[in-house]
């Protein structure tokens, strides 16, 4: 009795070897698993709404690191990425500007996507620190643009005009505070994102690794970007 279960055992490993193994080198070899296991959505990239309306850019004009000046006319018909920092910050920008070199090192070589670096502390980033900055990160992008010039008017853009929070704080390190956000800006404008499991717009996508994901939302960023493109 004993001996037939046995071998009615093996004969169901040997079946399941024979059906699937094949199956699963097979997509092995074509990394098919790997995409699978990738968290790109099907389904159109939302518009974020404000009062009923697509929440669109609001107009600005500041210099860049080569004291041009660069507005969002600059970006028109270009799919773009922004984000708010500054050259000396001890914490987070570092770690924002190496995820926003891998960005660059996927598109920076087209020239419908662009990058845009806007300063929280105008009055130490100068163009020729900024210059200093994008060289240390050994830039090279045409369309990364290091944005500097007014205080107001920078911190309207960020609190207002996209909702990424920033402020001056003395007690805290480096002396400002903002929020490690990066925006996805579609060819038109409008800031666009993902949904979440809820179908609720995530709006904006961490620029800092998060040691609990196993998929970082940079790498989010980076299919939403593609999906845009192609648009």
């Amino acid at each position: 009795m004993f001996k037939f279960k046995y071998i009615g055992l093996f004969l169901v490993v040997l079946i399941f070897g024979l059906l699937f193994i094949p199956k699963i080198m097979a997509r092995i070899s074509s990394d098919s698993i790997v995409e699978e296991n990738r968290t790109l959505s099907s389904s159109p990239l939302q518009y974020i709404t404000l009062n009923g309306e697509a929440k669109r850019v609001p107009e600005f004009t500041f210099l860049n690191q080569d004291s041009l000046f660069i507005s969002n006319e600059d970006f028109k018909e270009k799919v773009y990425v922004t984000e708010f920092f500054f050259t000396s910050c001890p914490s987070i920008c570092p770690i924002m500007n190496k995820n926003m070199k891998r960005i660059e090192a996927r598109f920076g070589s087209r020239s419908d996507f662009g990058i845009a670096s806007f300063t929280i502390d105008p009055e130490h980033d100068t163009p020729s620190v900024l210059k200093a900055y994008a060289e240390d990160y050994e830039v090279v992008s045409q369309n990364w643009h290091f944005l500097t010039g007014d205080k107001d008017q920078i911190y309207a853009l960020a609190n207002q005009g996209f909702n990424i929070f920033a402020s001056v704080n003395p007690r805290v390190e480096g002396g400002f505070e903002h929020q490690g956000y990066f925006a996805l800006i579609d060819k038109d404008g409008f800031i666009r994102s993902r949904t979440d499991q809820f179908n609720n717009p995530i709006v904006y996508y961490m620029g800092i690794d998060q040691e609990q994901l196993e998929v970082q939302e940079v790498d989010l960023l980076i299919e939403d970007i593609e999906k845009l493109l192609k648009e």
